[in-house]
């Protein structure tokens, strides 16, 4: 069982509305917040047939089920889902999406710009986390891709991560960069985020997570609440 958080420091958190992300002065809120009463569906976690995760589902470069493996730079990324003492949270369910290789989205929506999508990839998986709170997916590198957000922009290789609590409104949902990326400091989303946290959303390389002649290993925790808290949407 997931215990139960004290409230999340919004000073280590991305602001409603940040005028250079521009989508935001359409997203955040414009009046006050009104509190509601929480029902059933929102203080219980999600059913066994949604959380219920395979094998499969740790590995973005196989589960699209078409017998042929994606194209790209193979990567392990693997981590830990602390609480902010540090104690492992075991048992809850991580999801990640992603664009392939050439910076494309399985999905009809996703912005069209002349790069190939590879029909190999689906780019989601889930898995969920064991009795020391790790989790693991093979995948391959997201490519960059433009945005039109501001003239010549472009969105950092990039993960986004979500991690359920034990009820469907205990959600973080953050985003996981690769180090040395030159785009970092030219995206507005991660710009967004307090200079002091920014560092908790970049992945580290780990060798020992290096498998020889396969992949490279990267290593991402998250912290769900206190002191070294992993930056996500912001909330009330």
């Amino acid at each position: 069982m997931i215990p139960s958080y004290g409230p999340r420091a919004h000073a280590d958190h991305p602001p409603f509305s940040y005028a250079a992300y521009r989508s935001t002065a359409k997203r955040s809120p414009g009046l006050g917040l009104v509190r509601i009463v929480q029902t059933l569906s929102e203080v219980t976690g999600p059913g066994p047939i949604w959380s219920e995760c395979a094998v499969e589902d740790t590995d973005l470069t196989t589960n699209a089920g078409t017998g042929t493996p994606a194209i790209g730079q193979r990567s392990i990324v693997t981590g830990r889902v602390v609480d902010e003492n540090g104690a492992p949270v075991p048992g809850t369910l991580v999801e990640v999406w992603q664009a392939d290789a050439s910076g494309r989205y399985a999905h009809p929506r996703e912005v069209d710009f002349p790069a190939p999508r590879d029909p190999n990839f689906l780019g989601v998986g889930q898995c969920k986390t064991d009795a020391e709170g790790v989790y693991c997916f093979t995948t391959v590198k997201p490519g960059p891709y433009p945005w039109g957000n501001h003239p010549n922009a472009w969105r950092p290789a990039h993960i986004h991560f979500s991690v359920l609590g034990p009820a469907l409104t205990t959600r973080l949902v953050t985003q996981m960069y690769f180090p040395d990326d030159p785009l970092l400091g030219l995206d507005p989303i991660l710009e967004a985020v307090p200079t002091h946290a920014r560092g908790r959303l970049v992945a580290r390389y780990d060798h020992t997570v290096t498998s020889p002649h396969w992949a490279l290993g990267y290593r991402f925790d998250v912290v769900l609440r206190g002191a070294a808290a992993t930056p996500g949407e912001r909330v009330p």
